[in-house]
């Protein structure tokens, strides 16, 4: 048993694990939803006749539009009141748009269904990190949101797989109904069994909701933070490379080499969902074992990963054989993920624990507004302009065109790290 003297409660080890499980789950399904558009981009491009631009805009911006912005009055919401109740919610509400999606007869129809996704999955992420926050104490809280992130790379397991093999059996529109429609069980599950932690459990203390402060001081706080301004520019900046390879390589793999869907879904499920979920699990867990040496490890730990990554992914798609290209492919699609677990970390543990979701919900709204948004818009982007001149290939142009901004987060990452160090050895420290 662990226990707070101040909250005389008590949260059993099984309760504790069994929660972070549930959590995954909800994560996992939030990614299927979310990221099964991917493997069906060119399905879609062709039965809807729209261009790589549109489907960017699908993928990307106009989901994360939503998604992003109605995060933040959400994990308002979700520091002042119950949030295991908002998170089964939100479940509930993006499952039932993504087996909508599945009925869409034209784009604007499913553009308008996919914003519904983001709306509901708007409500799920913030309000997680804030219990796994509570549930788990500074010295162990990476491993423990890096467990939670696997839900990335397991929903885009599932995502792949049920995509890719229902639009081959079927078509694409009942992938998203198969794909939909489990979610709310697992709304069911979140409402009726999970426990709403006590804020502060971790540390030792509890804190009410009526000791939310306000958006703006929660905003001057990280404001004010290097180590919190450096830790969310890098988030985004690798995230704008991660969401334009996981929504765009299927596209690929489809259109230059010539795979069937259920194929690509396969082969990514293998690399993205297990090997990805593996290479996010070790960086959360290094992250928390290295940082007993120094405490910037828990940001250098997504550099060591990232400069591995970069170089093999601008490989990847020059070289033209298909099992080079998956080969290649193989550990960024395996590490892609190392900056979930401490970049999370980091700043659910340099914020008051107060303002732990809305902290969540300002990282996440700029990481996918600029991330989510951006990565994918940009990498269809350039494959249009690039269509005259390259043919097919220009897909390749738009996949490279994404490579620099992983190694200017990896860039800031570092910087992070140093920080963190300095402010180690002096807490009023607070230089760029």
């Amino acid at each position: 048993m662990s226990r707070t003297e101040d909250t005389g409660t008590r949260i059993s080890r099984r309760q504790r694990t069994y929660t972070l499980g549930v959590l995954v789950l909800v994560f996992t399904s939030s990614h299927v939803d979310r990221q099964i558009v991917a493997i069906l981009g060119q399905p879609i491009k062709e039965a809807l006749a729209i261009s790589d631009t549109q489907l960017g805009l699908l993928t990307g911006v106009m989901f994360a539009v939503f998604y992003a912005t109605l995060g933040m009055p959400m994990a308002m919401w979700a520091d002042r009141r119950n949030r295991r109740n908002l998170i089964a919610f939100s479940i509930a509400l993006w499952s039932a748009m993504t087996a909508l999606c599945g009925l869409a007869q034209n784009y604007l129809q499913l553009l308008l269904a996919r914003i519904g996704v983001g709306v509901g999955e708007a409500g799920s992420n913030p309000p997680s990190h804030s219990i796994i926050a509570d549930l788990y104490g500074p010295t162990e809280r990476a491993t423990a949101l890096a467990i939670f992130g696997t839900g990335v790379n397991l929903g885009i397991m599932l995502g792949y797989l049920i995509g890719g093999w229902v639009n081959e059996w079927l078509d694409w529109r009942w992938a998203f109904i198969v794909a939909g429609l489990p979610g709310l069980a697992i709304a069911l599950l979140v409402r009726l069994t999970v426990r709403e932690p006590p804020r502060g459990y971790s540390e030792g203390g509890a804190a009410g909701a009526s000791d939310a402060p306000p958006f703006w001081a929660v905003a001057r706080t990280m404001a004010g933070s290097a180590v919190l301004r450096h830790t969310v520019l890098a988030n985004t900046l690798v995230s704008f490379f991660g969401y334009a390879l996981v929504l765009w390589v299927p596209v690929y793999l489809v259109r230059i080499h010539d795979m069937s869907t259920g194929e690509v879904g396969t082969v990514l499920a293998v690399l993205v969902g297990l090997g990805g979920a593996t290479g996010t699990f070790a960086a959360g867990w290094l992250a928390d074992r290295f940082s007993h040496r120094q405490p910037g490890w828990r940001a250098w730990i997504v550099v060591a990963a990232y400069l591995i990554v970069m170089p093999l992914a601008a490989a990847a798609f020059l070289v033209d054989g298909v099992v080079a290209t998956i080969a290649l492919y193989a550990l960024p699609a395996m590490l892609a993920g190392a900056y979930i677990g401490p970049g999370f970390a980091i700043i659910q543990s340099n914020v008051p624990l107060q303002m732990r979701s809305v902290a969540a919900a300002i990282n996440l709204f700029i990481l996918n507004i600029i991330g989510l948004g951006l990565g994918p818009f940009t990498v269809g982007l350039v494959s249009d302009l690039m269509a005259v001149e390259a043919g097919a290939d220009s897909l390749r142009y738009g996949l490279l065109a994404v490579i620099p901004f992983g190694l200017w987060g990896a860039a800031h990452y570092w910087r992070a790290g140093i920080l963190i160090n300095r402010e180690a050895r002096d807490p009023d420290s607070n230089t760029a």
